[in-house]
């Protein structure tokens, strides 16, 4: 774009055709040297149709560039009102920021006199506490050696009748043991007792067994000679 811009600078500003049929000639070698495939001969008409054309091109360009000049400008004049307006928002934003601050400033200071307050309500309460705490610590004194003084009475006290009961065992011990052995003598006792008399029926049992297997097994004999003799009466005979 700015090699055509040149050129019709360059047209417009010759002195006469003579000249500026050099300049498009010029223009033109320039074209073939660019593009060598470019062969075809330049006649002053092709020259001249060559010049209006680009004066058409030029003058197109022209306008285009007086269409973005324009454009530019409402664009810079919009960015202008814009940035008006962004240095309001920013001033009014400052004008509420140090409003903002000014406020808490104001609360800062009054949170401080009151961490103060609070500050000096704690100690006093901390010396309350201490008192407190240090009359509760007497008494807790004075009510363990107390307990430790009761706790020693009854712990001897315990010791007392842990020996009598330790005596007493002792004593229901050896008792237990005599009527232990007492009732083992009794049990050996029973126990022969009644495997003398498991002996004898158990002698009992086998003499009525043996009786009773033998009447048993007789029956037995009676009943198959009388069976041999039902089923073969002519050879008994």
């Amino acid at each position: 774009m700015t090699s055509v811009i040149d050129l019709y600078e360059k047209l417009r500003l010759a002195p006469d055709e003579t000249a500026r049929a050099r300049i498009i000639a010029e223009a033109f070698e320039a074209l073939e040297n660019r593009y060598p495939h470019l062969d075809y001969l330049v006649t002053t008409r092709h020259l001249s149709e060559t010049e209006l054309k680009l004066t058409k091109e030029i003058e197109q360009v022209r306008l285009e560039v007086e269409q973005v000049r324009s454009e530019l400008k409402a664009t810079e004049l919009k960015l202008t009102k814009e940035i008006e307006d962004v240095r309001l928002e920013v001033e009014q934003v400052r004008s509420e920021l140090k409003a903002t601050e000014l406020k808490l400033t104001k609360e800062i200071e009054d949170v401080r006199l009151e961490v103060e307050q609070i500050r000096s309500e704690l100690k006093a309460t901390e010396l309350k506490l201490t008192k407190e705490i240090e009359q509760v610590r007497l008494n807790l004194t004075k009510e363990i050696e107390q307990v430790r003084l009761n706790l020693t009475k009854e712990i001897e006290q315990v010791r007392l009748e842990v020996e009598q009961v330790r005596s007493e065992l002792k004593a229901t011990e050896l008792k237990l043991t005599k009527e232990i052995e007492q009732v083992r003598l009794e049990i050996v006792q029973a126990s022969e007792r009644t495997r003398s008399e498991t002996l004898t029926a158990i002698a009992e049992s086998k003499a009525s067994l043996i009786k009773w297997s033998f009447l048993f097994w007789l029956s037995q004999m009676g009943a198959i000679l009388l069976l041999l003799w039902r089923l073969f009466p002519n050879r008994g005979g």
